[in-house]
């Protein structure tokens, strides 16, 4: 399992800020972090072919405590695995949503534009012939977001959304 923990210290969420990247151990099980987004993205892309285990990192083992510990000391999304790994000079980024209900995907350009969409990296490349050598759209940029958890939500805004859609059902 791979996740992104967001940093929550206050009600009012972050948008666009990951705290840290974390993968699951596959053999014990525990929360590992990860030291940088390009190693992260690295695990992530083969991660059902390859899963992480300690022992691929040589600074800790199975033995060693958690890196991190899942817990709701702050905002947890768990990534679904083998999303592609980023090409080079393009970034892909998240937004979370101020109510916590879920997060964007999109792409920043070399030239700086936000895309939130394929068919608009499809137009970029076209119009860009020399970002597009190697690139196949559908292969290399994914729009899919990670699942927030949420029994990491906080409190006071997980019940803002349950009595808010209480209140659309009964009306």
């Amino acid at each position: 399992m791979i996740s992104r923990a967001v940093s929550n210290g206050v009600i009012e969420p972050p948008t666009t800020v990951v705290g840290l990247f974390a993968v699951q151990c596959g053999e014990c099980f525990t929360w590992r972090v990860v030291p940088t987004e390009d190693e992260y993205e690295k695990i992530r892309e083969t991660f059902i072919e390859d899963p992480w285990v300690c022992s691929k990192n040589p600074e800790v083992s199975c033995e060693d405590p958690a890196g991190i510990e899942y817990d709701a000391s702050r905002l947890w999304v768990i990534d679904k695995p083998n999303i592609p790994k980023t090409p080079t000079g393009f970034k892909r980024g998240l937004s979370l949503r101020k109510d916590l209900s879920k997060m964007d995907a999109h792409y920043i350009l070399p030239t700086g534009k936000k895309v939130r969409g394929p068919a608009l990296v499809e137009k970029f490349l076209a119009e860009n012939p020399k970002y597009a050598a190697g690139i196949d759209v559908s292969k290399n940029f994914s729009f899919t977001v990670p699942k927030i958890i949420k029994d990491t939500k906080p409190r006071r805004v997980f019940q803002e959304q349950t009595s808010r859609s209480k209140r659309k059902k009964i009306s």
